[in-house]
């Protein structure tokens, strides 16, 4: 394989404005349609320097860059539109994390590949409101902290969180968030202030092998079978970890039915967190969740693939939306959000990190049709898990949380190193960037001062 010098690959690449980039065909083999990745000139620097980096001699392993895995998925049969890079896209396995893309469901080329939804299936965000004030948590906020990390199991491993025969967990599997609230784990109105309302219809538990469900791994069971399809139908991808599938052949929709049924199992341990966090609360403030007005705001999810309507050019189509490390953002009026938020926009919910804001986020139009209604996940990994534990001390990180006065309670040192926020971008860069673009619009900033991590 002929390796480009830097400057030969920087051909394919224009910059179109400020906070936007187009990959051009033939920048990666068989491009059927161009890439775009969102930028502003601090994100822009990791992007570029990330794939010089690839440029040099020896520079072999690892994930590609993502400016390349962005240019592999424009090359993916049935593709529509552009492969999109929001601005936290980073190196991931197939898809870059961080990048999004349709395929036109009427096309018998389309396929639908598990690296375009991520190994965490529906991994995704809650956020949840109370009628309490900053005065009225500071002076409890370490045994509030406590309280959450003693009622939510954390950690690998951990045992679920609320107990569940093989039973229960089949219909979870199939029932998502109805299960939730058959077992008296929700409010009837949660539901509502979630993607899909918390529950996606095909979901067939019988697609999700023993293994699988014993490990939550529905992912790798369906990349084995995925090959086998690519050889019978001669789909030819550019990187192995693309291995896709027709979206209507028994691969592709065993794998669309075990997903929705992952993803109904997401749904199910944040309600289950809700639940026990509503619990800690109402313990520490001796009332009931109710009386402190616990509700959900919003449930968004990321890794996932959805069937959805959208125009491209000038016609609607019925498309299959695969979001990886990416968040569903629709514009004010969309049929698919709940009557609270049809004049504002869908809530967009992006975390920081332990000692960085979070922001909300709405839905645009410009988003609509520029990035399938897609917008960033969050503030998106500048270091590796890895060299994060190399090069982070962890007692440093819990000195500085603590200085700004951040109560931390957490399963494990690992996870401090790999989860500090110097092993992220800046997520005001990256918010900025997506309202800078127009594809999603600043909403509310929140600031922690408390964080269970798991």
């Amino acid at each position: 394989m002929v390796v480009r010098q830097y400057n030969d690959e920087l051909k394919y690449l224009e910059k179109i404005n400020d906070h936007c980039w187009r990959i051009k065909k033939g920048f990666q083999p068989n491009m059927k349609v161009e890439g775009v990745f969102y930028v502003n000139k601090t994100l822009e620097k990791l992007m570029l320097d990330e794939l010089r980096n690839s440029c040099r001699p020896g520079a072999i392993g690892g994930f590609l860059p993502g400016v390349k895995q962005i240019a592999n998925v424009a090359a993916l049969p049935g593709i529509v539109g552009r492969s999109v890079g929001l601005p936290d896209v980073h190196s991931g396995y197939g898809f870059a994390i961080g990048n999004m893309a349709a395929f036109d469901m009427n096309d018998p080329k389309s396929v639908v590949s598990p690296g375009g939804v991520g190994f965490d299936i529906n991994c995704g965000v809650r956020l949840l409101r109370t009628n309490l004030f900053e005065k009225d948590v500071l002076p409890v906020k370490e045994q509030l902290a406590q309280s959450m990390f003693d009622h939510i199991p954390v950690g690998v491993g951990s045992k679920g969180i609320i107990p569940m025969n093989a039973r229960d967990l089949e219909e979870a599997l199939e029932m998502g968030m109805d299960w939730s609230l058959r077992e008296g784990y929700i409010w009837a109105e949660d539901k509502e202030h979630c993607e899909e309302y918390g529950r996606m219809l095909n979901a067939d538990p019988s697609k999700v092998s023993m293994r699988a469900k014993k490990r939550g791994l529905p992912q790798v069971h369906a990349l084995v079978q995925m090959e086998k399809a690519m050889k019978r139908d001669n789909i030819e991808v550019n990187d192995r970890q693309l291995a896709c599938a027709h979206i209507h052949s028994q691969e592709g929709q065993d794998y669309l039915k075990s997903m929705a049924a992952a993803a109904n199992f997401a749904w199910v341990n944040r309600s289950s967190m809700t639940f026990l966090c509503r619990q800690a609360f109402a313990k520490q403030f001796h009332s009931s969740p109710d009386d402190l007005d616990m509700h959900v705001i919003y449930d968004v999810s990321h890794n996932i693939a959805k069937v959805e309507e959208h125009i491209v050019d000038g016609k609607q189509k019925t498309l299959l939306v695969h979001r990886k490390g990416s968040t569903r953002a629709f514009p004010p009026h969309h049929p698919l959000i709940p009557v609270d938020y049809q004049l504002t926009g869908q809530p967009v919910l992006i975390g920081g990190t332990m000692g960085t804001c979070s922001y909300v986020l709405t839905g645009t139009e410009t988003g609509m049709k520029e990035t399938f209604g897609s917008t960033c996940h969050g503030a998106g990994r500048a270091l590796s898990r890895a060299k994060s534990r190399r090069n982070i001390d962890y007692t440093e990180v819990l000195y500085k949380l603590e200085a700004q006065g951040i109560s931390i309670r957490v399963a494990s040192p690992k996870l401090v190193m790999e989860e500090s926020p110097e092993s992220y971008k800046n997520v005001t860069d990256v918010v900025d960037t997506c309202h800078a673009a127009g594809i999603s619009k600043k909403c509310i900033k929140l600031r922690p001062i408390a964080v269970i991590k798991g």
